[in-house]
Parts: C-alpha cells; sequence; structure tokens
C-alpha cells in the first residue's frame, strides 16, 4: 500500500504497512525539490527502517490514523489508508462542517471551537486530545498547516501518538530553508525547478516512479500556485495534474458533472452540487490526472476531461487551464517557472456559453416574478404553436430579388414598371404586427412560416420584414439580436426582396445621428441581406430625406423615398397638406435619384378619391418612376383605396396575410388576390397558398394574446379620420396609456391626441413626430389639462422629453414652422436647433466605440454590434446584460418565453441542431431572508434548482412615501416609471423649472422639474428606482 504526500513541487510516496515490518522494496521516493521533499525522505525513513531491520519501535502496527488536514489532501489519505485496512479520523473546523473529507472517514470530530477557520487547523492541543480521547495511534499532517511545524511532531511524541514524518529536529531543520540547503547539498543535490516565489504563478516537473507511459499532472484550482503540473520520469513517463478550483468567494456549485474515461483518474475535495467553496480555505474542487504514451497524448485526454466537466453556480480555472494544455510550448515540454508570466495570452479566456443554466434562471425568473417584457392585458397565450405548412425540400423557386441581383436597383425599378398585373408586398413579416400586435412578435415565429412564403409567395414584389420599432423592441422586449432576425430571414427567403423601414436621418432610432452613423448603417444593413429601404421623415423635411436618400445609395440598394400622408388631398378646405404641397416634394426626392416613390399613408387616411387624384397626378407627372402604396385599414376603406390607387396607376400595393390584416394593419392580401383575379391588376399569387400562410399566422397570433389590440378594439374606427392616429401607433399608444393607468380613460387619450396635434401646429404624425404627440396627449390626460390649459400653462409644466427636444429642433422643422407662442413658452432659454440637426452632430469615433464596447464585454463587437450600441447605447447595454445573465431565450417557445411553465411542465428546448435539452418545472420555493425562491427544475433527467429574488417581495420590504399634494415643496412623480438620471443633489439650490430627475415609462420619457425656486433639502430617488404615480421624488425648502 502506498500513501502519495502532496507537497507544492513534490509528489512523495509514502509506505504505511499494518505490519511490523516495513520491507524496503514497497518504499518509492520521488526527485527531492527542496527542503520539504528532504521532509519527505524522513518520513519515508521514519516508516522504513534500514535494510534487515525487524520490529523497530517507529515501526508498530498502525491500526487507526488521523489527518491533520482538510478537503482533497485528507481524502487522498483516507483512500490509501482504507485500502490498507486501517481505521480513519477526521479533524474539521466550525466553517468545514459541510465538506467532504468528513464524510470520507470512518470518525470525524471538531477542532478549534470558536477560533477562525486557519486557527482551528492549526490548535495543536486540541488535535492531540482527539488523538489520545479516540485511540489514534498515528497522525498525518499531511502538507501545509501543521506539516512544517516542529512544536506539532514533538507534541505528536510527547503524546505518545507516531507522527507520520520526520522527528521534531529533523522538521526543525528542514524548517530553516538556508539550513536545509546545505542539509540536502551534502545529501547529494538541491535539485531543480520548483515554484515561482511569492505566491504567483508557477508551473514545475516533477518525477514520478513506476508510471507506464507519460501523464500530464496537475490541480486545478482557484488560485495560481500549483495550477498544473507535468510529470517526466524514468523511462519517459509521467502524469499531467490540474486542480481545479472556485476562483469566486463563498460560492456554490449549483451543477457539478465531472470529466472522466480512460487515462483519467480524480481527486475530489469539494466536487459534488451544493457543496460551499469556503473563501477561508483552498479552492480546489477536483484533482485530474491523465495518463498517456507522451506529453501532448496525455494533454489531449487532460483537455478532453475538462471540456466534459459541468460545474455551475461558481467561475473555475478550466477556461485557464485549456489554453495551458493547448500552448504548444507546453507541448513540446519547453516550460519553466517563467511560462506563465512569459505568455500573458493564456489568461485570454474564451468564457462557457452555459446556455441551459442561464435559461433555467430566466424560466425561473419568470416563474417567479412574471414575464421580462409587460403584458398590458391578462390575455393568456395559446397551449399549442401552430404548425407550418409543409415545403418541399428543393430550392425556392426564383423571385424579383435574382432581377435586383442581375440588374441592380435601376433594372429592378424598370421591371416593376413593366410588369403586368399588380404587385403586392407583404407587411406580416413587420408592420402588420406592430400595428396590430405591439411589434412584439419573435424571431422564432416568423422563421417558422419563412420558407413557406419562399415557396408559395415567390411572385411577390417584397417582404416589408425589418426596420421601424423592430429594431429597438427586438433588443428591448423580445431580447433578440435584431441584425440575427435579419440574416436568419434571409438565410430562409433567398428569392423575395427584403424591404425595411428606414427613417431617415433618424436610421431606426427616435432622434438624430451623426451622419457617418446613417452611412454606416445603410452600409451594413445592405450586406446583411436588405434590398429596399423605404426611407422617411416624420415631417417629410427634404434635408433629413436627402441624407438617407443618399446613404441608401452610396450602399448599393433600392431607394424608395416615401411621401408621408396626412390631411385631404381631396377635400379643398385642407390647405396645409395640398396636392400641390406633395407634388413639389416628389420632384425633389425624384431628382434626388430615387427608385420608387412611396405614398406613405401611415394612419389610414388616404380615401379612394384621394387616392385617385394624387396617384394620378403623380403618374402623369413621373411616367417613368415606380409607385409604391402604403396604407392602414382602421376605418376599414383600404381594399377600396388600394384598388383605386391601381387602377391610377400604382405598380405595387402593401397588404397582410388575412388573419394578421384589418383594423389599424394593412388590408387583407387574400382579399385583394381575389379582387383582383382574372382582371389586369392580377397579381399571380394562388390563394389556395394565402389561405394555407393564412391559417399558420392565426394559431400564431393566439400566442400574443395578452398584445392584440383585439384586447380593447374589437372593430376599425372611422374616427381616425378625426384623430389622425397612425396605425403603427395606436396599439403602443393603448398599451401604453394601459402601463400608465389610463386603460380605462383611452377614449379620452385619443380626443387629447388631436388636440395635441393642434397644440404642436398640425403635424405629419409618423414616428417619431407621432411619438411626440402621443406622448404629449397622454400628459394632458394624466394631469387632467385642455388644451388651452396647457397653453396658459406652457411656461411651468414639465413637459415630456420628447415635446421639449421636437420644439428645440432635434428631429428637423416642420412645414409651415413652429408653433409660436406656444414654443417660446416651452422653452424659455433653452437652446434652439436650426436647420438639419445631424448636420451639426459630430462623427462618430466608432473606433473609440469598438474599445470601449470591447472593454465593457470582454470581446471585441461586430460591425452590427457596434451599431446597435451607436443608435442604442443604453438598450444595448440592458440587451447584453441580459442575454449574460439568461442566455439565448429566443430558443424558448413563445409561450414558454412569455408566461414561463406551469409546475410539472415537461417541454423541450432545441438550443440549436441536434441540440436538444429535456427540462420539467417542479417546484417553487418558500421565500427565504433574503427575498429569494428557490426554483427546482429537472434537466435531462437531473436535478437543478436555482435561486430567484422575488422582485415584489423585495419591493413590499420597502414602501416608497407619497408626495402630499398640499406641500408646496414636496415633488411627486407625474406617472408611473422608472428614474434612468438625477440632476440635483441634497442641499443643492435650484430655481423654478430646474430639472431634478428624468423619469421613462414605456420608451416615453419625461424630465421632472422644480415647481418652485429653493434648495433641495431632501432627496427620496435614485437612478434605477421604479416609482408609482405621486411617489414622493425630492423635497424643496
Amino acid at each position: 500500500g502506498i500513501l502519495c504526500w502532496h507537497v507544492r513541487g513534490c509528489d512523495l510516496c509514502l509506505c504505511v504497512p499494518p505490519v511490523s515490518v516495513c520491507p524496503p522494496q514497497m518504499s518509492q521516493l520521488c526527485v527531492p525539490r527542496g527542503g520539504r521533499a528532504l521532509l519527505g525522505a524522513w518520513r519515508l525513513r521514519l516508516l522504513q527502517g534500514p535494510p534487515g531491520s525487524v520490529r523497530s519501535a517507529s515501526c508498530q502496527p498502525i491500526r487507526k490514523v488521523l489527518v491533520a488536514n482538510r478537503g482533497e489532501i485528507a481524502i487522498r489519505v483516507f483512500r490509501a489508508c482504507t485500502e490498507l485496512g486501517l481505521r480513519t479520523v477526521a479533524v474539521y473546523s466550525e466553517q468545514d462542517t459541510g465538506q467532504m473529507h468528513r464524510q470520507k472517514a470512518d470518525e470525524a470530530y471538531l477542532v478549534g471551537r470558536g477560533l477562525p477557520p486557519v486557527q482551528a487547523y492549526l490548535h495543536v492541543p486540541d488535535i492531540i486530545r482527539v488523538a489520545r480521547e479516540n485511540g489514534v495511534d498515528a497522525i498525518h499532517p499531511g502538507y501545509g498547516f501543521l506539516s512544517e511545524r516542529a512544536d506539532f511532531a514533538q507534541a505528536c511524541v510527547d503524546a505518545g501518538v507516531r507522527f507520520v514524518g520526520p522527528p521534531p529536529e529533523v522538521v526543525r531543520k528542514m524548517g530553516d530553508k538556508v539550513e536545509a540547503r546545505g542539509i540536502a547539498i551534502a545529501a547529494g543535490g538541491w535539485g531543480s525547478g520548483g515554484g515561482a516565489l511569492g505566491g504567483g504563478p508557477s508551473l514545475g516537473s516533477q518525477g514520478r516512479v513506476g508510471s507506464s507511459g507519460h501523464a500530464v499532472c496537475g490541480t486545478v484550482r482557484g488560485r495560481h500556485s500549483g495550477v498544473i503540473r507535468r510529470t517526466a520520469t524514468r523511462g519517459q513517463c509521467g502524469a499531467t495534474r490540474c486542480r481545479m478550483g472556485s476562483m469566486g468567494v463563498r460560492s456554490i456549485p449549483q451543477v457539478f458533472r465531472s470529466g472522466e474515461g480512460m487515462g483519467i483518474r480524480l481527486d475530489g475535495a469539494s466536487a459534488f452540487q451544493g457543496a460551499l467553496i469556503s473563501p477561508h480555505y483552498d479552492s480546489l474542487l477536483v484533482k485530474v490526472i491523465a495518463h498517456g504514451p507522451d506529453q501532448p497524448s496525455a494533454a489531449a485526454k487532460m483537455s478532453r476531461a475538462l471540456a466534459e466537466f459541468r460545474i455551475r453556480g461558481v467561475k473555475t480555472n478550466i477556461p485557464f487551464l485549456q489554453n495551458v494544455l493547448a500552448h504548444p510550448q507546453f507541448l513540446g515540454g519547453a516550460v519553466d517557472t517563467q511560462f506563465i508570466d512569459e505568455n500573458p495570452e493564456l489568461f485570454h479566456l474564451r468564457p462557457s456559453q452555459n446556455r441551459a443554466q442561464k435559461l433555467l434562471h430566466y424560466l425561473g425568473h419568470v416563474m417567479v416574478n412574471g414575464p421580462s417584457t409587460p403584458l398590458p392585458v391578462k390575455a393568456k397565450a395559446a397551449l399549442v404553436e401552430p404548425v407550418p405548412p409543409p415545403v418541399p425540400m428543393d430550392p425556392p423557386p426564383a423571385g424579383l430579388r435574382a432581377v435586383l441581383q442581375r440588374e441592380g436597383p435601376a433594372g429592378f425599378a424598370r421591371a416593376l414598371r413593366g410588369h403586368q398585373g399588380l404587385l403586392l408586398t407583404d407587411t406580416t413579416f413587420r408592420d402588420a404586427h406592430q400595428s396590430l400586435l405591439a411589434t412584439r412578435v419573435r424571431t422564432r415565429d416568423l422563421a417558422r412560416i419563412a420558407p413557406f412564403v419562399a415557396h408559395s409567395l415567390s411572385p411577390l414584389c417584397s417582404m416589408e420584414t425589418w426596420g421601424g420599432a423592430t429594431f429597438d423592441v427586438a433588443m428591448r422586449f423580445l431580447h433578440e439580436c435584431p441584425w440575427e432576425r435579419l440574416r436568419e430571414l434571409r438565410r430562409l427567403v433567398p428569392n423575395i426582396p427584403f424591404q425595411m423601414l428606414l427613417r431617415g436621418a433618424n436610421a431606426v432610432g427616435y432622434t438624430n445621428y451623426p451622419d457617418n452613423v446613417i452611412y454606416r448603417f445603410c452600409e451594413v444593413a445592405a450586406a446583411s441581406g436588405m434590398d429596399i429601404f423605404r426611407i422617411f421623415d416624420a415631417l417629410n423635411y427634404l434635408p433629413n430625406l436627402l441624407l438617407g436618400v443618399e446613404a441608401v445609395g452610396r450602399a448599393g440598394a433600392v431607394v424608395e423615398a416615401a411621401l408621408s400622408y396626412t390631411g385631404d388631398v381631396a377635400d379643398p378646405t385642407r390647405t396645409k397638406y395640398s396636392l400641390d404641397y406633395y407634388l413639389g416634394l416628389a420632384r425633389e426626392l425624384v431628382a434626388a435619384g430615387t427608385h420608387i416613390l412611396c405614398i406613405k399613408d401611415m394612419a389610414g387616411l388616404l380615401t379612394p378619391a384621394a387616392a385617385r387624384l394624387l396617384v394620378g397626378t403623380l403618374r402623369e407627372r413621373f411616367p417613368e418612376v415606380p409607385i409604391h402604396v402604403h396604407t392602414h385599414d382602421t376605418a376599414g376603406a383600404a381594399i377600396a383605396t388600394l384598388l383605386a390607387a391601381a387602377n391610377a396607376g400604382a405598380d405595387v400595393v402593401d397588404v397582410a396575410v388575412d388573419a394578421m390584416s384589418g383594423m389599424t394593419s394593412q388590408p387583407s392580401m387574400g382579399a385583394l388576390v381575389a379582387c383582383a383575379r382574372g382582371t389586369p391588376l392580377d397579381t399571380g399569387i394562388a390563394l389556395e397558398r394565402v389561405f394555407e400562410y393564412s391559417e399558420y399566422w392565426e394559431g400564431a397570433r393566439g400566442l400574443y394574446a395578452a398584445f392584440d389590440c383585439t384586447a380593447t378594439m374589437k372593430s376599425g374606427n372611422a374616427d381616425v379620420y378625426e384623430n389622425e392616429i397612425p396605425g403603427g401607433q395606436y396599439t403602443n399608444l393603448h398599451f401604453q396609456a394601459h402601463a400608465m393607468g389610463l386603460g380605462h380613460k383611452f377614449k379620452e387619450v385619443k380626443k387629447a391626441y388631436a388636440e395635441a396635434n393642434k397644440l404642436l401646429g398640425d403635424l405629419i404624425k409618423v414616428t417619431p413626430s407621432s411619438k411626440v404627440v402621443g406622448d404629449l396627449a397622454q400628459f394632458m390626460v394624466q394631469n387632467g389639462l385642455s388644451r388651452e390649459e396647457v397653453e396658459a400653462r406652457a411656461d411651468e409644466l414639465s413637459f415630456p422629453l420628447s415635446v421639449v427636444e421636437f420644439l428645440q429642433g432635434y428631429i428637423g422643422t416642420p412645414p409651415g414652422g413652429f408653433p409660436e407662442p406656444f414654443r417660446s413658452r416651452v422653452l424659455k432659454d433653452l437652446p434652439r436647433v436650426e436647420g438639419r440637426p445631424g448636420a451639426s452632430l459630430p462623427p462618430l469615433d466608432f473606433q473609440a466605440l469598438s474599445q470601449e464596447l470591447g472593454a465593457r464585454d470582454g470581446t471585441p463587437p461586430s460591425p452590427e454590434d457596434l451599431l446597435s450600441a451607436a443608435l442604442y447605447p443604453k438598450v444595448y447595454a440592458e440587451f447584453r446584460d441580459f442575454t449574460s445573465n439568461f442566455g439565448p431565450v429566443s430558443c424558448l417557445g413563445t409561450r414558454l418565453f412569455l408566461e414561463g411553465p406551469t409546475i410539472a411542465e415537461e417541454f423541450e428546448v432545441e438550443l440549436e441542431r441536434g441540440k436538444t435539452l429535456h427540462i420539467k418545472a417542479l417546484a417553487l420555493g418558500d421565500l427565504n431572508a433574503a427575498g429569494q425562491r428557490e426554483v427546482f427544475f429537472e434537466l435531462n433527467g437531473q436535478l437543478r434548482s436555482i435561486l430567484v429574488r422575488d422582485t415584489q417581495a423585495l419591493k413590499e420590504m420597502h414602501v416608497h412615501p407619497k408626495a402630499d399634494r398640499s406641500a408646496k415643496g414636496q415633488v411627486g412623480a407625474p406617472m408611473p416609471g422608472e428614474v434612468v438620471e438625477v440632476r440635483v443633489k441634497e442641499g443643492e439650490a435650484v430655481e423654478k423649472g430646474a430639472p431634478l430627475c428624468v423619469l421613462s415609462a414605456m420608451k416615453m420619457e419625461t424630465v421632472v422639474t422644480a415647481p418652485r425656486g429653493g434648495t433641495v433639502s431632501r432627496l427620496h430617488v435614485r437612478p434605477g428606482m421604479s416609482l408609482e404615480g405621486d411617489d414622493l421624488i425630492a423635497e424643496i425648502e
């Protein structure tokens, strides 16, 4: 039997036979490495005795051994003793009550009660007491702790207990490094190698006699000393060992699965699920030893074993060890103690994906705290996902994208003008669900039906798949990358042109950006698969439109410039947005090089008579330019409008599949296909395929019941001709009102929308100008203000930030200019922007932004990520944080994503092709003192549990004070929302109207201003805090 006494930089094999005679052939000693190795030699001699000796006093039978150590060191001794038939005794500190070495011994006793963690194992009197009280024959010190303490060796001798080691005098001499060095030289050599001084990274060679073949051996651990070791011994044999340890402090492994197999040996320490990794001791989890015929083979086995480990809940050094094992210098054996210091790239760690555990965290979070994206109404998602119609395995038939790729944008435009019949653009993948389902449709549900569209609806002119609100909503609420959506849909639909909505100088945002951001965005979008860019400006502000036209043209894509429509060109009394106004704007856009001219009727205000007049006149003036008509069916008249437009000369019209059409969406695809069939306007699309397409979306729509506009809007409504609310905003506006507690006042909100529009000068209403009007309307209803009251109190009200920035000129100049004196009274001395807003912005330093993101996220950003961060810095940062914590939630089914699983529900999650998780939700624990609940799952047959903070319970533990309306110095929140910025400090003097903080609710930001001048005596908010209406923000004296 052999006990392996492992000291830093050396393995020592120690013979402890249970008989009185210790045969010399049973003892083997490694190459000495410093004084501590010689201490080990003395320990061998103690038990071995001189050749031929019999029954010396130091080699009496040993029946019970106490190990004065802990963890893996103690366990290895226990195992060897058990194999030799010896009874084992463990000692443990109060902090180690849950450690595995207690369980591996036959007996275990507490030592050092009330002492600090390390001091407990150094308390010699207590250890001797345990040994004497329990009939211990020998004490093994392991290494570290008391192994080099001469007083401990002497105490053992004095107590009549055998000390497994040299005599006390030798321990004393070898503990003195100078004296030990002299003894070693006298014995024949000092040895070589060894660890780096100062507790830094070390890598030492060590011998091991008797192994067959090379072995890579080491210990994977949380600190640097002894992280990996390689043996090279007689006969070219050895071992590689890795110490695998936690990098955290007081952490608990939630998952532990080891790597095993041929040539792998594991020596465990705290390697089990739920073990507490104490900050007081060595953080070793398990020691891995790999054997192979040569160094590369042993390293390959080790690398494979490390890759099989699954340790969750704690950070480990596995990524670092993998880097070492793959390094050519290590594989060639040409390493020394400076290897780690000289190769800093070893610390360029590749993080593990940890996808399954992260998804469990997300599901647990939803089960405890509810949906991660707010649900406006309490409607349950459908239990069954729709099944898409089957598609052939062959590639889809060629479509108009082949013409675009062959002939370019100009040739594509000519093909549209020369086409016989009416062409259709399908908006189902973007504007339809933005209008009906608050833009909440996920990539997963789009991708499942996309192949059917490619095969069955190939005659389409285009599919609107991207842009508008889908970009930020994907990150903000769906926790998806919008660029991944574009790439995935492009892969699934290679034959039909893709179309997006570009907000001119606003790109896909709500504000102006530097010009180089717009150019870069269009370039990357085109490279990612976008073909047609519909460019519009919220105010028809020509300079902003021209920037978009130029940027798309440079990117080599199709330019579709839009006339944003409002008013009624058929009504001679509506003079602001007349026929001449639109003709003049169209003339400028055609001259700028647009390939297609679009009429963008955001609210469905275009009547059949107006469509005939406007389209007919444009066709007459610009005979070679294709005309594309977009409208909404809010009033129910859109099919008649599109047919009138087509008969007047329109080439393309926008429709949505039947189940996603009508009301605030586009008119029905099936209805238009049926109406045009057999006429000169025939679309070439099979009506039967439309029915199949609609059946899928009827089922998919049920998954989004909580966002469906039909929860409150049961039919179309002709009052749109009065309030002029855009279809894409209608449902969003309603859900915003719901979130702000105004759901029961939505009729008032619609009336206020019309009044707010008049206050702002009768705007063209499309994002972001529509947001300005909507924010002002909700502000008016929230505070019970009429139009007249707003005008009268304009200089003292805390208007929504979007309203203030609009009046400052941040999104351009509206037709006819800004409303006065309202503008001046709101702005007072705030700065105003003259001319095109983006023209005065300095170019964005993409290189600096890339470096910033790389430093923050740990990896260099992709070109797409760089643009996401440039357009939405805060939203992108939150998206990255979310995915880092919760993983790829896009893999989850929509019902699970929105609502989470029910207890005992079993389901599958496909991480990627060929990798499927089988999950069962088991139970939800009670609230603990930290405000957490433990959630239990079964993952691929194994029990998993996670701790989730109960945010509602935590909130209830803290009651935020309300503002007293009768106290003039108390400032309350004008609406529910999150504090995104605090602009004052306690003790600061403020003037009336000075900004105190910024609140955000459903993408609407409001600056809360001081109602009076004075000193901020107390501040009750901080960034990130969620407030309810009237929650106290500050007190001003």
